[in-house]
């Protein structure tokens, strides 16, 4: 089992920033696909960012790139989700997520067997 805990979500301005983490326990989570889901109100769960157990490959939704960069400290067993530029559509409860997909599951919920409870992340225009 790996137990997952977000952190870092809040209230900011459109333009804004945020740094969310993932803290992971349990076993060898340094060995699983790390990636961030986000679920805004009356939406389904959708896939943000991803990095792989070496932090060598990262993988992001169009609408986030060159404005979010997911990171990883293997040694503090830690995912982050720096996310600059904030738009009022990024509002949503944002989970962390961890687990070995295929290549045809990485940003899809069922390559994920681990899931933190999320953080509200709003962002005011």
């Amino acid at each position: 089992q790996v137990q997952l805990v977000e952190s870092g979500g809040g209230l900011v301005q459109a333009g804004g920033s945020l740094r969310l983490s993932c803290a992971a326990s349990g076993r060898t989570p340094v060995r699983y696909v790390m990636a961030w889901f986000r679920q805004a109100p009356g939406k389904a769960r959708e896939f943000v960012a991803l990095i792989g157990w070496s932090g060598g490959m990262t993988q992001y939704v169009d609408s986030v790139k060159a404005r979010f960069t997911i990171s990883r400290d293997n040694a503090k067993n830690t995912v982050y989700l720096q996310m600059n530029s904030l738009k009022p559509e990024d509002t949503a409860v944002y989970y962390c997520a961890a687990g070995n997909p295929s290549a045809a599951q990485t940003t899809g919920r069922q390559g994920y067997a681990y899931w933190g409870q999320g953080t509200q992340v709003t962002v005011s225009s």
